[in-house]
């Protein structure tokens, strides 16, 4: 079982990115995956979530910025932000959980600098 995420980076304020995580080793479709962050000396906090039937939910300070979105059929999991603050600035986590059992990524650094 495992969940890689790419799509991290370096953007400045107003910018986007694109988070991707690719699942393996679970069957995809029956969890419901989400994404968390963390930034230096902070907890680990829920960004956005998305049912195995596709109902989604979010962090209130990321709504109308941050989509969040699943495709079944590639085990993919999205996280499309827009409109970086510096406040977004974090390790952003995939996450999948199970009724048994739950999955971390290793994390992606996003910074939003300018």
């Amino acid at each position: 079982e495992q969940l890689v995420e790419s799509g991290g980076g370096l953007v400045q304020p107003g910018g986007s990115l694109r988070l991707s995580c690719r699942a393996s080793g679970i069957l995809f479709n029956t969890y419901r995956m989400a994404w968390y962050r963390q930034a230096p000396g902070k907890q680990r906090d829920l960004v956005a979530s998305v049912t195995s039937s596709g109902i989604t939910n979010e962090l209130e300070s990321v709504k109308g910025r941050f989509t969040i979105s699943r495709d079944n059929t590639k085990n993919m999991l999205y996280l499309q932000m827009n409109n970086l603050k510096p406040e977004d600035t974090a390790v952003y986590y995939c996450h999948a959980a199970g009724p048994m059992d739950e999955y971390w990524g290793q994390g992606t650094q996003v910074t939003v600098s300018s």
